[in-house]
């Protein structure tokens, strides 16, 4: 992986001195001044401000729009101005959500808060608080590396820094982007040859609108489950350059498929929305695909992996960059990559998985697929 080029914004507040004593313990999460784990979420009780809280709260940080971090009923939200469109779809127009500019600093009650790319989705940021020479900087869900469809992934300097492990194992090491474009286009062609649909599941926020743009839109049509088009319009309201779509519910009765591809979430699969492509060609989009047998049992003809989090080495390369001496880890493969980092001297542990049942876990009103390993740990939208 290619160097990465680190945001500096040590210039935003007083110059950060040296940082070593650990803010919590392992077995207490509650310790910090400046962030804090609790049974709502990430708080920071200076600000009183939560971060992706579980349960509706006054004040909400939201790293981005996916169902498992952007949980509805909250009184306000702050979201990154890039993802204004896609927030406003998933909480509708009577939602209080206020926007900032990546790299803006905003002071609530005197801690100094700022949003950076995170390279997840269309407006995913990280957010970084300071205050009193402390900085704490929550990823949310980050892929690092060049985007077509959203800001860029930037590391941000800091002392504390909560990682994402979504696809925390060694055996997730993604291929160029090139490569997987490469194979999706050739089995869209041949089954074009052949008159055949092709049928791709992607998940509706971020992963179809990512197959979109690297997608070769001269093989044939594309179309569009309704759950991904009002993503994709989102998109294109934010700026997004994607090919030309059409929602497979305009199209008449009758419609001849062959040679398209139609682009649909992974919950449609097998369902009687899917009866009308005939023999079409199945494929899926995730980075769980890089596990063996994961096909075989959701059932598609093919599969491509592709991601939009962060794989084992991406992983370690961003906390790496952040010059962070203590590592809290969220999400997924938790205790993994936690023990991988205390096991080479960084200060690390594993936030407690939000509890079964709270909050919202559903991506568009239907069940996401959290991947095929047993043990991981909680349920990611959008893998």
């Amino acid at each position: 992986m290619a160097s990465l080029s680190v945001t500096d914004v040590t210039g935003l507040c007083t110059p950060l001195p040296p940082y070593g004593a650990a803010w919590c313990d392992t077995d207490d999460m509650t310790t910090s001044t400046l962030l804090q784990s609790t049974d709502r979420g990430l708080y920071c009780p200076v600000a009183d401000i939560y971060i992706d809280p579980w349960v509706a709260v006054p004040r909400a940080v939201v790293t981005h729009a996916h169902a498992d971090h952007l949980q509805p009923g909250c009184a306000s939200y702050l979201v990154a101005r890039d993802g204004l469109p896609v927030t406003r779809v998933r909480l509708g127009e009577d939602a209080s959500i206020q926007t900032v500019a990546y790299g803006e600093p905003i002071l609530v009650n005197g801690v100094q808060l700022s949003l950076h790319p995170a390279g997840h989705i269309l407006g995913s940021a990280q957010v970084r608080l300071a205050y009193q020479g402390e900085v704490v900087v929550v990823s949310g869900d980050y892929r690092p590396g060049p985007s077509a469809t959203c800001a860029s992934f930037e590391p941000v300097r800091c002392q504390t820094f909560v990682s994402e492990s979504t696809f925390g194992l060694p055996i997730f090491r993604w291929e160029p982007d090139a490569e997987v474009f490469a194979a999706i286009n050739t089995w869209w062609a041949t089954n074009a040859r052949a008159s055949r649909p092709s049928l791709l599941f992607g998940y509706a926020l971020g992963k179809a609108q990512r197959v979109l743009a690297g997608v070769d839109p001269t093989i044939g049509p594309v179309y569009t489950h309704g759950a991904v088009e009002r993503l994709v319009a989102a998109y294109r309201a934010g700026d997004a350059a994607l090919p030309p779509t059409q929602p497979v519910a305009e199209r008449a009765r009758g419609t001849d498929w062959g040679g398209a591809l139609i682009i649909a979430p992974p919950w449609a699969h097998q369902s009687p929305w899917t009866r009308r492509f005939g023999a079409a060609s199945t494929g899926l989009a995730s980075g769980w695909m890089r596990i063996r047998g994961t096909r075989r049992r959701r059932a598609v003809d093919r599969g491509f992996v592709l991601s939009d989090h962060a794989d084992w080495p991406g992983l370690l390369d961003v906390i790496a960059a952040t010059g962070a001496s203590e590592v809290w880890v969220a999400h997924g493969y938790t205790s993994v990559l936690a023990r991988w980092l205390r096991e080479r001297g960084t200060d690390a542990r594993a936030l407690p998985a939000r509890p079964a049942g709270m909050g919202n876990d559903r991506d568009d009103g239907a069940a996401v697929d959290a991947g095929p390993l047993p043990q991981a740990e909680g349920s990611e939208a959008g893998a």
